[in-house]
């Protein structure tokens, strides 16, 4: 199955490249980072020890405090600048909607699935995430590959944790190959659809894809808790409490130091 998503996803690579659709070199060359970014994680994901948690949190932390800031910098403006209320309303909308499939999905792992849930999880989400950033580059093409690199940065800390809860249970990790490339397939495919010119509607669309990936980005905030999967993967004897105390200091810098290399590029670019 890797296998295979792979070759479409270089088949829809060339159709966007030889077509000329619109942001499609945007969106390929955003695609294969999102992959190469997962497959190069699935690896060290696979081979790591109980030594990993502070390796998590920064992986965390960074692409958290990358997302959080490329959302309401890119993404935020231009929804409210659309339609001010529409936008809003799509901001919330796509908050509580990225809620509401978390939750779901939770509740879903209690059920027997014909399928791994870690692998049905990540296709789902990069196949959604790439339909709402095809759309966005699709529709507005000048945007710069910062705001898409940002979103995609949580793809390797994704794949590092996936692949370790795989071997954990047994599994290959080589199937993450399939949600590697969700974001190319679907954004490639989703950047042909053409949304009217009604400003209400550009507004909510853009509004609900800005709440979704804050939704995402504040879900990979580092938590370092008890019961937690960081905790998860601490090898302590005694109290944990100050190991996750320390941990708690690394999780602040790490989203800030993301926060301010999306800043620091941005004024590169500009």
């Amino acid at each position: 199955m890797g296998v295979v998503a792979t070759l479409v996803l270089a088949a829809l690579s060339v159709f966007a490249v030889v077509t000329g659709t619109t942001g499609g070199e945007k969106l390929v060359g955003i695609s294969w980072i999102a992959f190469l970014a997962m497959a190069a994680a699935v690896p060290l994901g696979a081979r790591t020890g109980e030594r990993s948690a502070g390796g998590l949190v920064w992986g965390y932390g960074l692409a958290a405090g990358a997302m959080v800031t490329s959302a309401a910098v890119f993404l935020i403006p231009q929804a409210i600048g659309q339609h001010p209320r529409w936008g809003g309303f799509g901001i919330a909308f796509g908050l509580l909607a990225g809620f509401a499939s978390h939750s779901i999905g939770h509740r879903l792992a209690h059920m027997d699935l014909p399928m791994d849930r870690t692998v049905a999880e990540l296709t789902a989400h990069a196949f959604s995430a790439g339909a709402i950033i095809g759309i966005i580059y699709g529709n507005m093409p000048e945007l710069g590959v910062l705001l898409g690199l940002a979103i995609v940065s949580h793809k390797g800390p994704a794949g590092y944790a996936a692949a370790r809860r795989l071997v954990d249970a047994g599994r290959r990790p080589s199937v993450l190959l399939v949600p590697a490339t969700g974001v190319g397939i679907a954004g490639i495919a989703s950047s042909l659809i053409a949304l009217p010119a009604a400003g209400p509607v550009r507004g909510l669309v853009f509004g609900f894809a800005a709440g979704v990936f804050l939704h995402v980005a504040m879900d990979f905030l580092p938590r370092c808790e008890i019961g937690s999967e960081v905790h998860d993967l601490l090898s302590v004897s005694g109290d944990a409490h100050a190991l996750l105390d320390r941990l708690r200091l690394h999780a602040v810098a790490s989203t800030s130091i993301g926060g301010l290399a999306v800043l620091l590029a941005w004024l590169v670019i500009v």
